[in-house]
């Protein structure tokens, strides 16, 4: 698909129709850093329907992983609302965020975290470890996950013998192997070159359009960020559908 046949695919407002997944109402954060506070966000409304693929940008610092984190349950928000699925996660003990985590949201990072003493498999097994799941299944389901993103062939390989796409791949596979309702990417194409990061975004497209996984993706490329079909900008504690002065 063409750059701007993927552009015009885009749109400000979430898709009608569809089931709202996530629902964030009046969101802010504070940090304290000794004796300066810090805010992050302040008042933030956010809604994303299921099977959406959403790209969050905006510059360094403007709260785009903080978001990130409070949707995914890393973190709580200072006041307000997150809702996902019609559960406030907000809400939630830390023993069952920890549990709602593990079955619902899958993550993808920047520099893979990948165990460099596992193979790849052994590297997608890992989320699995909390469930009941047999040491059979375990396999099953992370050598499927390792098909899906195209990498049955290196399942037996470590880290080092796999190229950076290959171990973000399998930082993918790993994310969704247990069938998360959220899949958030946080820079996923960040430390790859073009070819591998065009790849990467292929396969994220896949996983949206093919199997309706809701994706929440920050980036700083608009090149990455067209492949959503909507892109929200977020500055100063604040989202736009476009970028802010």
């Amino acid at each position: 698909m063409s750059e701007t046949a993927m552009a015009s695919t885009q749109t400000t407002e979430p898709r009608p129709g569809n089931e709202l997944l996530v629902d964030v109402r009046g969101v802010d954060k504070v940090f304290t850093r000794g004796s300066e506070t810090v805010h992050v966000l302040g008042g933030l409304d956010l809604q994303i329907p299921k099977g959406e693929f959403l790209a969050l940008m905006g510059p360094s610092g403007s709260g785009k992983s903080t978001l990130l984190n409070l949707v995914g349950g890393l973190d709580r928000p200072t006041e307000g609302s997150v809702t996902v699925g019609g559960q406030r996660i907000d809400k939630l003990s830390d023993r069952k965020l920890a549990g709602w985590r593990a079955r619902h949201v899958g993550l993808v990072f920047q520099f893979y975290n990948l165990m460099p003493v596992l193979s790849a498999r052994k590297n997608v097994e890992l989320p699995l470890l909390l469930t009941k799941l047999s040491g059979k299944e375990r396999r099953k389901r992370a050598e499927l996950a390792l098909e899906i993103v195209g990498l049955s062939h290196r399942l037996n390989h470590y880290p080092r013998q796999l190229s950076g796409g290959e171990q973000q791949r399998t930082g993918i596979a790993r994310a969704i192997v247990t069938d998360p309702t959220l899949l958030l990417c946080d820079e996923p194409t960040g430390d790859l070159d073009r070819k591998s990061g065009d790849e990467i975004l292929d396969l994220l497209q896949a996983l949206n359009t093919e199997q309706g996984k809701t994706i929440i993706m920050v980036t700083h490329d608009q090149r990455a960020a067209d492949r959503a079909t909507r892109t929200l900008h977020l500055d100063k504690g604040r989202l736009s559908s476009e970028p802010q002065a």
